[in-house]
């Protein structure tokens, strides 16, 4: 039973990883509304999949990472369709993204130097950055037009995940899923050993 809830979590995950580069055909076909019905079921399995394998009991560490490679092919594709289908709102909002990418780079090359392969520490911050962006980008394409206080929350929430995220990297010295954030690893390494007996 455990291996088999093992797979049925990991093959939401793959779901969600191959369906990147389905939607990737779709914005190059300009198929516009399949692209955003199956990036909004994208989203949908990213709240499933996590919640369903601490359910289940089987977090691995293949499957965080898995989940975190995933993700950031998800909201990859969906910033290429930002571009494709309503290009206006990335020019107008260009220093902001920017720094957001730079960011991101910076932890993920961090990561490989220091790891071997990218970070997948799921942080309570990494998790509401992770919903806000679902939802501001699933909200992007079946809207009118964007909602810029959403945007702006997500952005700033995303800036404070990969923040903490570059410190984490700097100060844990071996790879390690599932932290709940700098408070707690600082906490922790505060601790005397002879007092965690």
């Amino acid at each position: 039973m455990g291996k088999r809830n093992y797979y049925i979590v990991n093959g939401i995950t793959w779901y969600r990883a191959l369906a990147a580069f389905c939607m990737l055909l779709l914005i190059c076909n300009h198929q516009f509304s399949a692209f955003k019905w199956m990036l909004a079921f994208s989203f949908f399995t990213d709240a499933v999949d996590g919640n369903l394998a601490r359910k289940l009991k089987v977090i691995s560490k293949f499957g965080s990472t898995l989940d975190s490679v995933a993700d950031d092919l998800t909201v990859a594709v969906a910033i290429i369709g930002m571009i494709v289908f309503n290009p206006g709102f990335l020019k107008g909002e260009l220093t902001l993204v920017v720094i957001l990418l730079l960011l991101y780079v910076l932890q993920i090359t961090l990561a490989l130097i220091k790891y071997g392969k990218i970070s997948s520490f799921h942080t309570y911050f990494a998790k509401a950055a992770a919903g806000l962006q679902g939802l501001f980008l699933v909200l992007f394409f079946f809207l009118p037009g964007p909602i810029y206080t959403l945007f702006y929350l997500t952005a700033i929430i995303t800036v404070m995940d990969l923040v903490e995220e570059i410190a984490l990297v700097l100060i844990m010295p071996e790879w390690k899923a599932n932290v709940k954030g700098l408070y707690w690893v600082l906490s922790k390494s505060a601790v005397p050993e002879c007092d965690e007996l």
